[in-house]
Parts: structure tokens; C-alpha cells; sequence
């Protein structure tokens, strides 16, 4: 299992989180969530983006649709988080 490294890439409107391009979090070894900066975790991001990030750590073949996965977005449509994932 990769660890994954979220981003925030960009903040549409006023996150209610306080997040800020160039925040982060960590997924480890797809089992435990490691806060970076801030030290927190957005309770309405992380749902949305959970099942993504869990199948996102796991070593699949070359061809798998999780690996054309870039970014993903928190679920408010008018103060919009997008996150960018890298796999470490």
C-alpha cells in the first residue's frame, strides 16, 4: 500500500475549514490519516473523498480508472476544496 499525500490545490469561495492552497494531510499505508497543515481534517472533505483515497493506495494494474485519478473535491458546490493526490 502507497502513502498518499493530499493537497489542497485550490479553494473556490470560503472554505468553512480554513483550508488554503498548499495544505496537506496524509493517508499511511491506506490505514491511518495523518493531519499536516493544518493540524485537522475537514469532517465534510474527508467522507467524500474516502473510498477514493482507500482504493487510491492500493497497488492496481496499469489500466485500473483509479490510477487516472488526480484530484478530488469537497462536497460544497459553492465554496469548492479541490485536492491534488500523489502517491509517495
Amino acid at each position: 500500500m502507497s502513502d498518499v499525500k493530499v493537497t489542497v490545490k485550490s479553494v473556490k469561495g470560503h472554505c468553512s475549514a480554513g483550508y488554503k492552497p498548499g495544505d496537506y494531510f496524509m493517508l499511511k499505508g491506506g490505514l491511518m490519516i495523518e493531519a499536516g497543515k493544518p493540524a485537522g481534517i475537514c469532517v465534510y472533505a474527508l467522507p467524500a473523498m474516502i473510498h477514493y483515497l482507500s482504493a487510491y493506495c492500493r497497488e492496481t494494474s496499469p489500466d485500473d480508472w483509479i490510477n487516472q485519478l488526480k484530484e478530488l473535491q469537497c462536497p460544497d458546490h459553492e465554496n469548492t476544496v479541490v485536492f491534488a493526490l500523489e502517491r509517495l
